[in-house]
């Protein structure tokens, strides 16, 4: 049994290759793997909420 990801950065990681659509087969199921999915949950909610912010930046320089 493989040991929990406890690492922030690796979640990141995950999340981020999960939203942008290239995450391995390998990785997707590592993560469902996981005891929790709340880590997941969090970063993606900041991951999102970032890009969104990064999109009404640019938006803005733009006009």
């Amino acid at each position: 049994m493989k040991k929990p990801k406890t690492n922030l950065w690796n979640v990141f990681k995950s999340v981020a290759a999960s939203a942008l659509g290239v995450q391995s087969d390998a990785n997707y199921k590592e993560d469902f793997e996981q005891p929790s999915f709340v880590p997941f949950a969090v970063v993606g909610v900041i991951f999102v909420l970032g890009l969104i912010g990064i999109l009404i930046l640019l938006v803005n320089l733009a006009l």
